[in-house]
C-alpha cells in the first residue's frame, strides 16, 4: 500500500491524522523531532520511516555522524543532554511491552523538559510509533519526497 492507497482508503480520517502529526511535529524543535523519528523507527524496524527522517534530518542539517550513531546515542558523545533525555524516553514509550524502566527515563525528562514540553515530546513518540505500525503494517517503502508531498497536500 503507498500513501496514496491510505488516504484513497480512508481519505477523512488520514488528513485528521496526518495533521494532528504535522501539528505534533512542528511544536518542538525540528532537530530533536528528527531524532525521536529516527530513533522510534530504528526500534520498530521502519525501513519506510528510516529512510524518510535520515532524509529529513540531513535536509535540515543534521549530520552524518550523528544520524549514524544514534543507534548507541548512549556511548556517543555527540548529543546534548535534552536530546539524550527526549531519545530515553522516545526508548521507554517504544518499548513499553519489554518493560523497559520508564522511571529513570522519566526522571532524566523531567529534568530537562517542562511540563508542556513533555506533553508535546510524549505526543510525538506515540505519533511516530503510530506512522511505523502504518508503514511496516502495510508493507510501504515510499519515496522520501513522494510521502511528504501526499502529506502536504493531505493537510
Amino acid at each position: 500500500m503507498t500513501p496514496n492507497d491510505l488516504f484513497a482508503a480512508a481519505p477523512e480520517l488520514m488528513k485528521k491524522w496526518t495533521a494532528a502529526s504535522l501539528a505534533i511535529a512542528s511544536s518542538l524543535e525540528p532537530a530533536l523531532v528528527r531524532l525521536v523519528e529516527l530513533r522510534a523507527s530504528q526500534i520498530n524496524g521502519c525501513a519506510n520511516c528510516i529512510n524518510m527522517h535520515a532524509q529529513d534530518a540531513r535536509a535540515n542539517g543534521e549530520t552524518e555522524q550523528r544520524i549514524y550513531l544514534l543507534s548507541a546515542w548512549r556511548e556517543a558523545p555527540c548529543y546534548t543532554d535534552r536530546e539524550r533525555a527526549a531519545l530515553a524516553w522516545t526508548e521507554a514509550l517504544t518499548r513499553l511491552s519489554e518493560g523497559y524502566a520508564r522511571g529513570s527515563a522519566y526522571e532524566t525528562l523531567q529534568a530537562q523538559f517542562s511540563e508542556q514540553e513533555q506533553v508535546k515530546l510524549t505526543l510525538m513518540v506515540n505519533v511516530i510509533n503510530g506512522w511505523n505500525r502504518i508503514a511496516v503494517g502495510f508493507g510501504m517503502f515510499t519515496d522520501a519526497a513522494e510521502a511528504k508531498s501526499t502529506a502536504q497536500a493531505a493537510a
